[in-house]
């Protein structure tokens, strides 16, 4: 991997809490923020290093060898850049998604409308193979978003396949981890855990996380190394699919009491000049322009590093 200095890891440390942010909000993905901010693929070749090899590395050549073919310093600087973003951050976007649903989703509305610009300029050659997988990438992400949530589940063999599921979700640029949380009735119980520092909780759906993480990543890779091209075309229609999730105003039509929170169950997006209330019309076109060129941004970090 790349030698870097102080400064690259603390960027690195940056692109993992923006990943972190994406993740605890329910439809968008921290695999969007890695792939538009240029860490993607080496992300799932260093989570593909950690194999047996890696082991055999640290037992006949030390530590040094060990910590530089597992590319260590790149992804402690991204885990940590994520876990502390989580953890800081959960609670001020769960409070943002009850009290300012408008705004916060504006943000990401234009975020992920600049991801997919950015991601489908990487698709090098537009054939026919190529339209068709990104228009089925999309039509997948766009039923997942129409999936109603499950009710609430906070068995520990539940909560692990929940974790395993969501990590394949969350290193999919434009289909959410948090969202697959929801889907599966386990996103109330992961977040309160995070919340209350429920270790045996955390620890389970992190296991199941990791599970995932190294199964998943392994196809990932190759669809990488063997047919670029499309897997490019398929990750830009996941994004563009997921765009219905996170339209800003919506029409509740039927919610369901989880414990003590309240679930919408069925939605639909409306006109912001039909919604019932403040529109926050001004606030959301701006926060929408401040998350589209905040894509750029990335961009070009990415491109100095």
């Amino acid at each position: 991997m790349e030698n870097r200095n102080l400064l690259s890891y603390i960027i690195i440390l940056l692109k993992g809490m923006a990943m972190g942010a994406a993740d605890v909000v329910p439809g968008v993905s921290g695999g969007t923020i890695a792939f538009i901010s240029g860490i993607y693929e080496e992300l799932i070749t260093s989570i593909n290093n950690v194999n047996v090899a890696l082991l055999n590395t640290l037992r006949k050549e030390g530590i040094k060898a060990f910590w530089t073919k597992l590319n260590g310093n790149f992804l402690l600087a991204l885990l940590l850049g994520i876990g502390i973003s989580v953890l800081s951050l959960a609670k001020l976007i769960s409070w943002l998604m009850e009290n300012e649903p408008i705004p916060l989703w504006s943000f990401f509305f234009g975020l992920v409308v600049a991801s997919i610009i950015l991601v489908g300029k990487e698709i090098k050659k537009w054939n026919l193979a190529a339209i068709l997988i990104l228009i089925m990438g999309a039509a997948i992400a766009f039923y997942v978003t129409k999936l109603p949530p499950s009710e609430n589940s906070g068995s520990l063999p539940y909560l692990f396949l929940s974790g395993a599921l969501a990590i394949c979700a969350m290193i999919l640029p434009g289909i959410s981890g948090a969202f697959i949380l929801v889907l599966l009735g386990s996103y109330k119980t992961v977040l309160d855990a995070v919340h209350e520092r429920d270790l045996k909780i955390v620890i389970t759906v992190g296991l199941g996380a990791i599970f995932g993480l190294f199964s998943f990543a392994k196809l990932l890779k190759w669809m990488f190394t063997h047919y670029k091209n499309l897997t490019l075309a398929l990750l830009t229609g996941f994004i563009l699919g997921s765009l219905n999730k996170i339209w800003p105003w919506k029409e509740v039509l039927e919610t369901k009491m989880f414990g003590e929170k309240i679930i919408t169950i069925k939605d639909q997006n409306i006109s912001p000049f039909n919604f019932e209330g403040d529109p926050q019309l001004i606030s959301a076109i701006m926060l929408a322009l401040l998350g589209f060129s905040l894509i750029f941004i990335l961009e070009k970090l990415a491109a100095k590093k």
